[in-house]
Order: structure tokens, then C-alpha cells, then sequence
């Protein structure tokens, strides 16, 4: 098992196409891009966001700074985790985790051409 840094982690979802069923990926990626934990599930919201995120810290221990997008569901869940003062929310400051799914986002592009 690699050793990563706790310094700084980046949560993001996105909504992707599974045999033609809309499914949620949830990524969390470090400061450095390096993808920590990827998990895809059929529902969204709080209880599936707080099952990722302890789910990451157990495998990788407990981060800084959280730094997520406006999703409420993630500040529901670090409050009950109890680090809602880590929390770091802002327009631009989630980019390194939505640069993660562009790898993914491409090879989507390509099988739309094969359907």
C-alpha cells in the first residue's frame, strides 16, 4: 500500500452513463493528483457521501483540508464527522479533482461513436 500525504484532499461526483443507467462516480484525489479513492454507486446524496468518505479515511487516514464543491452533502456529512471547520468550498478551488474525470470523460466521447 502507498503512503500519501494527508495534507489536502479533493472530493468531487459526477454523473456517468453505466449500459445506459444513470450511475454517481465519487473521486477523491491529494494536492498532487494522485486519485485516492473511486467509488460508483446507483444513488447520490449524504448517507452514500458519508459511506466514501470514511470509506477514504480509513484507507488513507484523515486529511487537512477537505476541499469540495458546493455540494451540500458534503458539509452535512463532515459535520457529523466533526471536521465541517476543515471544509474548504469555492469556484475554482475543486479544478484538480474535476481535471481527474477527464481521462474518463474521453473515453466516453469515443464509445458515443460506437453506439
Amino acid at each position: 500500500m502507498r503512503s500519501y500525504s494527508n495534507w489536502q484532499w479533493h472530493f468531487d461526483e459526477v454523473f456517468v452513463k453505466i449500459t445506459g443507467e444513470r450511475h454517481y462516480l465519487w473521486r477523491a484525489v491529494d494536492h498532487e493528483g494522485e486519485a485516492l479513492e473511486n467509488f460508483v454507486t446507483k444513488l447520490g446524496g449524504s448517507k452514500t457521501a458519508l459511506k466514501f468518505l470514511r470509506k477514504t479515511m480509513n484507507r488513507h487516514g484523515r486529511a487537512h483540508i477537505f476541499v469540495t464543491d458546493m455540494l451540500r452533502s458534503y458539509g452535512a456529512v463532515l459535520k457529523v464527522i466533526g471536521n465541517a471547520d476543515r471544509q474548504e468550498t469555492g469556484r475554482w478551488l475543486n479544478n484538480r479533482a474535476e481535471n481527474s474525470h477527464q481521462p474518463f470523460r474521453r473515453r466516453e466521447r469515443v464509445m458515443l461513436r460506437f453506439s
